[in-house]
């Protein structure tokens, strides 16, 4: 059994707000709106009834993310930067597993590598109009601080401080499920789950401190032994890294999607009546 819980990220007023970021060292200002009624300019729209929708939907979704990464003020208010990415803590629980029964508690934690992510394709389903999208992502690092108990590979873990995972050449198949909404005449995507699977080539990790500090050589070869034995150590925490992936980009995602009508996108969506059926009186 395995759970793991971020902390909710600290909510931004959008409406009426001055947003005052810093990006590539210049200020700007721009006031925060609620939602948008005009298509922002980095975004070609798309037809889901006409040829060459998937094609269309892959360079839009990866004009998005080149957007995030210069900055979308009302993201960035709520979250900060993307990449880094500066998440809350992360309470990690697993019991009763072959490979680890841990408990584990990330603060400080930072995602870099987010900047870099290339959309391989964007499919929109027609009948729920719920996403999956191919990713590929060169480089995903995490640091944080770390307290540790519990075992990994049957090697018993006791300790606290800095601690890195960096996965590389990752491929990610990303499951969104939404429900379509109106909002001043809009239609948006509420997004309400997402899955993701990971496929890589590598993990590296280091854990300073390990065993309190009372043994540096024995920290040395566990460390070691993590990175010979990488793909174990990945299954060990593979709940910590998934689920972390997971509710970031649903955390995101929900945000922009609120942001941004779904008809920005998809010109041709069907508005929720339309979709569900007449909305009862």
């Amino acid at each position: 059994m395995s759970s793991t819980q971020l902390n909710s990220y600290p909510i931004g007023l959008l409406c009426g707000l001055l947003a005052i970021s810093w990006w590539n060292g210049a200020t700007f200002n721009v006031v925060a709106v609620e939602y948008y009624t005009e298509k922002p300019s980095f975004l070609p729209s798309c037809r889901i009834y006409e040829p060459g929708f998937t094609k269309c939907s892959t360079n839009s979704i990866q004009k998005l993310i080149d957007q995030l990464n210069i900055g979308i003020p009302e993201i960035v208010e709520k979250y900060g930067t993307f990449d880094p990415l500066h998440a809350k803590d992360i309470i990690f629980k697993q019991d009763n597993n072959e490979v680890a029964t841990i408990r584990a508690n990330l603060s400080q934690v930072v995602l870099r590598g987010f900047s870099t992510i290339k959309i391989k394709e964007s499919r929109v389903s027609k009948k729920d109009f719920g996403w999956q999208t191919k990713i590929f992502l060169p480089k995903l690092r995490l640091d944080a601080k770390y307290k540790m108990l519990g075992r990994i590979l049957l090697i018993p873990l006791s300790g606290s401080g800095n601690i890195f995972i960096e996965i590389e050449n990752i491929d990610m198949l990303m499951l969104t499920k939404t429900e379509l909404y109106e909002k001043g005449g809009f239609t948006f995507d509420n997004v309400t789950a997402v899955q993701v699977r990971l496929n890589m080539s590598r993990v590296r990790t280091h854990l300073d401190n390990l065993f309190n500090g009372q043994s540096p050589e024995v920290e040395r070869s566990t460390n070691q032994f993590f990175n010979d034995n990488w793909r174990d150590f990945y299954e060990a925490l593979k709940p910590l890294i998934v689920d972390t992936v997971q509710n970031i980009l649903k955390d995101i995602m929900s945000s922009v999607f609120h942001l941004i009508p779904a008809n920005f996108f998809v010109e041709d969506i069907p508005t929720p009546q339309q979709l569900y059926g007449k909305v009862a009186q």
